[in-house]
């Protein structure tokens, strides 16, 4: 079953970009495990849970009212991995790591269309999400190399994820062109 929103109202940038947010989902702070739910179009495969920013709304509102609704947590948010820049579906999608700290037992998705939720260790996210979302593997790969980074909340990182993440104003030069 594919999830609809009747009133959804679609935001763009100036580019013509719509714009996303998102969040990866952590079970604790050492950031070993993050939790995916099913895709609403093949239920079968997984995906990191985020939808579309809705009018007056800002993206970090956004990525904690998608988690709400897809996977059925709520925690802490935490810092920005940047923004994802999909060139084939044209969209933009500001990633944000939250420590879970609760799991409904029911939510909203999980009623309404059945959805579920399961955590993976990296590694095993990272082979789903190839299956189905290719271009959300590089949120993993931030995930982690923001881990390494000296200052991961700069401002100004832009990844494009249809092609290999190239980080944007990136702090050092560790940071510039990573291959997927």
């Amino acid at each position: 079953m594919v999830k609809e929103k009747p009133n959804s109202t679609r935001i763009y940038d100036k580019d013509g970009f719509r714009r996303r947010a998102a969040c990866i989902c952590v079970r604790s702070e050492n950031e070993a495990e993050v939790l995916l739910v099913t895709s609403s179009r093949r239920p079968e495969l997984w995906i990191v849970p985020g939808g579309g920013v809705e009018p007056e709304e800002e993206p970090p509102v956004t990525a904690v009212r998608e988690v709400l609704e897809e996977a059925g947590v709520v925690g802490s948010l935490g810092r920005c991995l940047g923004v994802f820049e999909n060139n084939d579906h044209m969209h933009r999608t500001e990633v944000f790591v939250m420590n879970v700290t609760q799991e409904l037992d029911e939510w909203e998705d999980s009623r309404s269309i059945g959805r579920k939720r399961q955590w993976f260790t990296i590694d095993d996210a990272l082979s789903q999400l190839a299956l189905h979302k290719p271009t959300q593997q590089h949120y993993l790969m931030q995930l982690q190399l923001s881990k390494t980074l000296e200052n991961a909340n700069t401002p100004g990182r832009v990844v494009n994820a249809t092609h290999p993440p190239i980080l944007t104003n990136a702090p050092s030069a560790a940071a510039s062109p990573t291959t997927a």
